[in-house]
């Protein structure tokens, strides 16, 4: 028998009783469903909520929200409802399947004696956006990755930091201009609930941060069979001004930024122990986290190893991915700054510091340089690895001063290319499409070798007929969101009113959606307006494009994109056929991926490390219209979407205006020639079979090769396993 995780450790959370009210015992298991996040991906559970109270769940989308609110008429009524009750039973009956099936999941069978735990840290986690402890691509990941650790029985941990006010929530006002607002987040009404011990008391480490030590309280969230801490210092035995370390994700202040990156790793490192974890390895999803090394030197150190020696074990079972080459995505703390918190550790446990800050050099021996977290992630971590091959080759040059050149070349960087997790972000009507025909193991048959085959012997018709569901879906979203945007801004009650004639379900559809960095180009399409405009006009063959993201506060160029795209989405010129949707999220995400036809993407070569929002558009059946940059090459095979532009171009390296002129016309000649073209080539029963045939493609390439099952077989594999095979 494999066990869980869970089975290993002494791990307890007490059972809560949300806001102090109990719950008949007819329906009482509702808590535990609740609170596991297992029902992020599992659609008859948000069915189960969505039926006991469907207002609360349409305003919420958070369970432990949703109970908080029903009133007690309200249960004796679904207990003897017999529709609800029996959809009740087979959803705990599927739930505890789930939870007990450890030793029948791949990595039970698989490698029967792989030991664990994983500890698994980083800065965000993208769960659902009721849990909002992410801010983009990173955070997704990181989520999907927990998810998938869950489904194949991987003894894995996750550690992070429970935002009072996680992300920024974006408006955009009548000008166009990004507003932004925190929300104030009450965790007793989130699906997490306080570690606690043997004794079961609360559960609290110490961070000593530079003159003082602040407390951090431990949370837990279950995602299926994972356990996710969450640390907290918005708490009453911190002083006021330690209490906002954990306020909100990213801070712009320099300090705060260093605060929030020692607690999450030193105070992560110290809560593992505190609940019995015991890692046989331990896993940095970016240079955020990389103080956890520091944690682990001092028990080395103390026990007289030298530093050289005491490296060398930390390295022996630690595992780096790094995300991005872009500048922001690599954390370095100006020199003074990293000596004021580091000094008194150093001080503490004797060790040199001007030792340590070598560890974090960038350039060998400059005076006075940044404290890189990237290279102290390098320079202690034996498995490295980029997120797409394209990315780990950039990374290897970025960083391969950093490493010697005697290592093997298991220890050099290498590729594990990104996935994402199918039951989170396939659409609802493909889901059953794909249930209908093939049964409760879909997604082992589209995850396997034989996906193409089994796609190819299905009608077109049932797989076209599912996507303008999904198209519907997100035209009455859409609409459903312009009409409080537009509101907002004053609108008169006949233009709200003509919202609802916004949108085409029939027309083709193209969406973006991501962070607003400068370096995606999110303006691409609409450097040539004349021609634009006469591709979205064509009354015969329209085009319309549906638009999402946000700009990081500190990043003005980012929200000056919004504004000018914005503004143009109201032009004269434009407007009805572009649209920008405000505050984008998981739930935007996933509808928007589920109901495009086309995912465009543009990023400036070779910035974009990986990028998971197309492998979720295209396992949706949306063709991808991509740069070739980051994980795009790897899939792409000529029948499964469309590259734009040659890998490298005519323009002389480093002019931008060359390159993105270059981009932006192979761009408008693939549109105009190729893709409208063939989205409008229908049959007599109006079905585009050339268009069907490309999506039975994209879904049956992407799906199984891009999803991340894959990524954590291939993680467990190898980076973990090699790591967990020689642990003490």
């Amino acid at each position: 028998m494999y066990p869980s995780v869970n089975d290993r450790v002494s791990l307890h959370v007490p059972t809560l009783h949300v806001a102090e009210i109990e719950l008949p015992p007819e329906i009482s298991r509702l808590y535990d469903l609740a609170y596991n996040l297992w029902w992020t991906w599992t659609p008859k559970a948000r069915e189960l909520f969505a039926r006991f109270d469907p207002r609360s769940w349409a305003l919420y989308r958070n369970p432990v929200q949703l109970l908080i609110h029903v009133d007690r008429p309200e249960w004796q009524e679904k207990i003897e409802d017999g529709s609800f009750i029996a959809l009740y039973s087979r959803i705990v009956n599927a739930f505890d399947r789930y939870m007990a099936g450890g030793d029948e999941s791949w990595c039970a069978t698989t490698h029967p004696d792989a030991a664990g735990p994983i500890a698994y840290f980083c800065m965000e986690f993208g769960l659902h956006q009721s849990l909002a402890l992410y801010s983009g691509g990173l955070g997704i990941l990181a989520g999907d990755h927990l998810k998938s650790a869950s489904d194949l029985g991987i003894p894995l941990v996750g550690v992070g930091l429970l935002y009072r006010h996680g992300y920024f929530h974006q408006s955009v006002d009548a000008d166009g201009r990004q507003q932004h607002f925190y929300p104030d987040h009450d965790f007793p009404r989130l699906p997490v609930r306080p570690a606690a011990g043997g004794t079961g008391r609360g559960v609290y480490v110490d961070v000593p941060l530079h003159d003082r030590v602040v407390k951090a309280r431990v949370w837990v969230a279950e995602v299926g069979r994972v356990p996710l801490l969450l640390l907290d210092t918005d708490i009453p035995q911190n002083d006021s001004a330690d209490r906002p370390i954990t306020s909100m994700l990213y801070t712009p202040g320099r300090e705060m930024r260093l605060a929030q990156e020692i607690v999450l790793g030193v105070g992560g490192t110290r809560a593992l122990a505190a609940l019995g974890f015991r890692p046989q390895a331990w896993h940095m999803n970016e240079g955020h986290s990389a103080l956890l090394q520091f944690e682990r030197l001092r028990p080395l150190l103390a026990a007289g190893e030298s530093l050289e020696e005491a490296v060398a074990e930390l390295r022996r079972n630690s595992v780096f991915t790094t995300h991005t080459p872009v500048p922001a995505g690599n954390e370095k703390f100006d020199d003074p700054l990293a000596r004021k918190y580091f000094a008194p550790w150093c001080a503490e446990i004797g060790l040199d510091l001007d030792a340590w800050m070598r560890l974090g050099e960038e350039d060998h021996g400059a005076a006075g340089q940044p404290f890189n977290m990237t290279a102290l992630a390098v320079r202690t971590s034996c498995r490295i690895n980029g997120v797409s091959k394209i990315n780990a080759g950039v990374s290897a040059r970025m960083w391969s001063h950093v490493l010697p050149d005697s290592l093997p070349e298991t220890e050099r960087m290498r590729a594990i290319t990104n996935g994402v997790h199918g039951p989170t972000w396939l659409g609802v009507e493909l889901r059953e499409l794909f249930a209908g025909w093939f049964g409760e193991r879909w997604p082992e048959v589209l995850g396997g070798a034989g996906a193409r085959e089994a796609i190819a012997a299905q009608p077109q018709e049932p797989l076209w007929e599912a996507h303008l569901a999904q198209k519907h879906r997100l035209a009455r979203f859409l609409r459903a969101r312009l009409r409080d945007q537009f509101a907002r801004h004053g609108l008169s009650p006949d233009q709200l009113r003509a919202i609802e004639r916004m949108f085409d379900p029939e027309a083709l559809t193209i969406g973006f959606a991501r962070r607003f960095a400068t370096y995606k180009r999110a303006d691409l399409v609409f450097s040539d307006l004349p021609r634009l405009r006469k591709l979205v006009a064509d009354a015969a063959r329209p085009v319309q494009i549906v638009l999402a993201g946000k700009a990081h506060p500190a990043d003005k160029a980012g929200q000056e994109l919004i504004q000018h795209l914005v503004q143009l989405t109201r032009s004269e010129q434009l407007e009805g056929r572009i649209f920008f949707v405000e505050d984008y999220d998981m739930r935007v995400g996933r509808i928007l991926v589920g109901g495009v036809d086309v995912w465009l993407n543009t990023p400036r070569r070779p910035l974009e490390a990986s990028g998971t929002s197309g492998m979720k558009a295209a396992m949706n059946g949306a063709l991808n219209l991509s740069i070739a940059d980051g994980w795009w090459p790897e899939a792409y095979n000529g029948r499964n979407g469309w590259v734009i532009g040659p890998e490298a171009g005519t323009a002389t390296a480093g002019d931008e205006a060359a390159l993105d002129r270059e981009d932006a016309q192979a761009l408008y000649q693939l549109l105009e020639n190729e893709v409208v073209p063939a989205y409008y080539e229908r049959d007599e029963q109006g079905v585009p079979r050339r268009w069907v045939a490309r999506m039975q493609e994209a879904i049956a390439t992407v799906t199984p090769a891009f999803s991340s099952d894959r990524m954590l077989r291939e993680y467990f594999e190898t980076a973990y396993l090699p790591l967990l095979d020689t642990a003490d």
